[in-house]
C-alpha cells in the first residue's frame, strides 16, 4: 500500500478509537450519574454498543487483514443482538417488581398490556431484610448463624 493510504487509514483508526473510547466513557458516566434504573439502562446500552462498533472498526482499520472483518462483524452483531434483549428483560422485571419511579415515566405502555392480560399491577413484594435464622441455627441461605461449622 502507499504511504498516503497508510496514513489515512491510521488517522481513521485513531479517530474511531478515540470516539469509541469517549462513547464507552459516556456510558460509564451515565451508569454512575443517572438517578434511576431505566435511565441507567439506557446510558449503559446505547452508547456502549456504538462505542464498541467504533472500537472494532478501529481494530479492523489498523489490522488491514480481510480475515478479521467477519470476526469483528460477528462480535458486534452478537453484542447488538444481546444488549437490547437483556436491557428489555431487566426493564420489564423492574417494572413488574415496582422498583422504578413511575412519576419519571412519560409514557407507560406496559401498564395497558398488563391490564389487557388481566394481570393488573403486580402484587406488592415483601421488602427484603436480613435472613431470619431457623430453629436449627441456619439462615435461609444455608449459612450457619450459631457459630458452629455446619456442613454444606
Amino acid at each position: 500500500m502507499s504511504a498516503v493510504l497508510d496514513s489515512v487509514l491510521d488517522a481513521a483508526a485513531a479517530v474511531c478509537l478515540v470516539l469509541g473510547a469517549l462513547m464507552s466513557l459516556a456510558a460509564a458516566v451515565g451508569l454512575v450519574r443517572f438517578p434511576d434504573l431505566l435511565t441507567r439502562m439506557h446510558a449503559g446500552t446505547k452508547p456502549q454498543v456504538f462505542g464498541l462498533l467504533l472500537l472494532l472498526t478501529a481494530v479492523a482499520l489498523e489490522n488491514r487483514d480481510p480475515v478479521m472483518v467477519p470476526l469483528i462483524a460477528l462480535g458486534w452483531i452478537f453484542q447488538l443482538l444481546t444488549v437490547p434483549v437483556s436491557a428489555h428483560m431487566v426493564g420489564r422485571s423492574t417494572y413488574r417488581t415496582k422498583h422504578l419511579n413511575r412519576t419519571t415515566l412519560t409514557q407507560d405502555d406496559l401498564r395497558e398490556v398488563l391490564e389487557r392480560a388481566g394481570e393488573g399491577d403486580p402484587p406488592d413484594l415483601p421488602v427484603p431484610g436480613p435472613p431470619v435464622p431457623s430453629p436449627d441455627g441456619k439462615q435461609a441461605d444455608g449459612q450457619q448463624t450459631d457459630g458452629s461449622s455446619g456442613r454444606r
